[in-house]
């Protein structure tokens, strides 16, 4: 076997409340394309894109409640950005409901949290960073 990795990222399932309102969120304010969906899926659900082969996929779930570990140490949900585009993507954000958090760890290179209207937690990072350590 190689040293190459034989895996990648191929998509994160989030449940939510509302897939509606969900999917525009990630649709309005990071710019993530709707994708078609398979048709044996029997609950409300979206497709999402957020790069070539690597989606979000998000199924409403009845009665749903995001995790307390939502956090910087916890569990989140990292995407990188460019670093020129923060200023205007942390208006979105802001404009459709979400809260800016600052990191709590330093670190060489630009990023910051913000959690959504439904309680999830994502971390943005410079998408031009050089790898820490």
């Amino acid at each position: 076997m190689s040293n190459k990795p034989v895996t990648r990222f191929n998509h994160l399932t989030l449940g939510t409340r509302d897939v509606i309102a969900t999917r525009d969120f990630f649709i309005q304010t990071l710019a993530w394309k709707l994708v078609v969906r398979p048709g044996n899926i029997e609950v409300e659900a979206a497709w999402l894109e957020l790069s070539e082969g690597q989606q979000i996929h998000i199924l409403h779930v009845p009665g749903f409640e995001v995790s307390p570990f939502e956090k910087e140490f916890g569990r989140h949900v990292a995407v990188d950005y460019p670093l020129a585009e923060f200023p205007a993507l942390k208006e979105r954000l802001v404009a459709h409901g979400a809260e800016l958090i600052a990191p709590i760890r330093k670190t060489p290179f630009e990023r910051f949290f913000f959690k959504m209207p439904e309680g999830y937690l994502f971390e943005v990072v410079d998408a031009a960073r050089k790898p820490e350590g």
